[in-house]
């Protein structure tokens, strides 16, 4: 297996990729969500403890944060659709503003405003979102001014425009959240979720759902931005076909991508009706509404990233022999997805991998998978061979062969 670029790590505490989640470049985190305590243990000086914390009182510190975890990213959430981020981004690089000088940027009239600011930005401080400087005024009052932290490079647009804020809002959205008070009952009587908390699957829910739709349909062509930039400079395999079908392809940005590196390629946009009907004209892409479970556009190979781990291994079965169908003896699925560990440790891209798969599970009864299961259901469906071809963080890009 390649070694994993660890400056690639995002944290996407979503779905079908992220956001929150990242970087070696931050201090040493135990998950996005929850910092080791080692760096607290040794502050008892600033926390009037006056000593270092005992064994019993770092688990009880973890078990605190576990219990009032909710709060970042709802603070997040916040500070995104605010623009707060955006905001000290704007004013340059290595920024430090005060909740003041944020605050007079916003269309508020509310005088708390930087009050409320300064107590969100002292979680996102502590959590290495933002970094924090002080700053003693004529008064002897002391202020806090706020910067940017590595992790808010994936939070603010590139040079694409692009940035995973999409996808974090997303994940905290109304309609995917109630998922998660419903999650007992199908532990205890089956079914989804995300089914029992709105009567129906998630994909059928988006298709009656204009609003929630284009927001999904934004985050999804905002996160292949940022991942397709990566898998093509490290994959190679696009290269010498003639047609592409991108199955689950969204509204074309990871085919545009593609045939933009690589010109010869006649691509094919495939997903269902609702989804396409918004997908922009793309030179050499053409859009293709149907659905995979029935039939799929036939060509030299398949293209699927993170599809997978949006249905259970009946469907994926299912889904695979579609494709295997539609290819030719030479053909090949390109399959790119989130890879689970065997073991679950405490590392940053099993801390992702191991939430995607729980948002998996509470909103659609899909699930991340391991190579080896991967392997099984190709060789289920019929495919000779599968090779695992390169890395990026999490995601794992993959060959399965028709024929070897």
């Amino acid at each position: 297996m390649p070694l994993i670029d660890k400056t690639l790590y995002i944290h996407y505490h979503v779905l079908w990729t992220i956001p929150l989640s990242y970087l070696h470049s931050l201090q040493p985190l135990e998950g996005f969500f929850f910092q080791s305590l080692r760096a607290e243990k040794t502050m008892g000086s600033t926390q009037n403890t006056g000593s270092t914390l005992s064994s019993d009182e770092e688990a009880m510190l973890m078990a605190m944060q576990l219990s009032f975890g909710s709060a970042l990213p709802m603070i997040l959430k916040s500070a995104i659709e605010l623009d707060l981020l955006g905001i000290i981004d704007k004013a340059g690089p290595g920024a430090l503003l005060s909740t003041k000088e944020v605050a007079a940027q916003l269309s508020t009239t509310n005088p708390d405003a930087p009050l409320m600011l300064d107590r969100m930005f002292r979680v996102l401080s502590s959590y290495s979102v933002l970094t924090c400087s002080l700053r003693t005024l004529p008064d002897g009052k002391v202020e806090r001014l706020y910067g940017l932290g590595p992790v808010c490079k994936f939070f603010t647009k590139n040079e694409d425009g692009s940035s995973i804020s999409t996808i974090s809002v997303l994940s905290q959205d109304k309609v995917f959240m109630d998922s998660w008070y419903h999650l007992k009952d199908a532990v205890l009587d089956g079914g989804s979720p995300f089914k029992r908390a709105n009567g129906m699957p998630v994909f059928d829910y988006l298709g009656t759902d204009h609003r929630l739709n284009t927001n999904f349909n934004k985050g999804m062509f905002d996160l292949s931005c940022i991942n397709m930039k990566w898998i093509l400079e490290r994959y190679d395999g696009f290269e010498g076909l003639k047609t592409l079908v991108d199955v689950g392809g969204g509204t074309g940005v990871a085919l545009n991508m593609i045939v933009s590196k690589y010109p010869n390629i006649k691509g094919i946009n495939f997903d269902l009706p609702h989804v396409i009907e918004n997908a922009p004209t793309i030179p050499g892409v053409e859009h293709v509404g149907g659905d995979m479970f029935v039939s799929v556009p036939k060509g030299d190979a398949i293209f699927m990233k993170v599809i997978c781990h949006s249905f259970d291994d009946e469907s994926c079965l299912k889904i695979f022999k579609k494709c295997y169908e539609a290819l030719p003896e030479n053909g090949k699925v390109i399959v790119v997805e989130n890879i689970l560990s065997d073991y679950p440790d405490s590392g940053p891209i099993t801390k992702f991998t191991t939430l995607s798969d729980a948002f998996m599970l509470a909103c659609n009864l899909g699930k991340e998978r391991s190579e080896n299961e991967f392997e099984a259901l190709a060789k289920g469906a019929g495919f000779q061979g599968f090779q695992v071809k390169c890395y990026v963080y999490s995601i794992c890009v993959m060959e399965l062969l028709k024929r070897v």
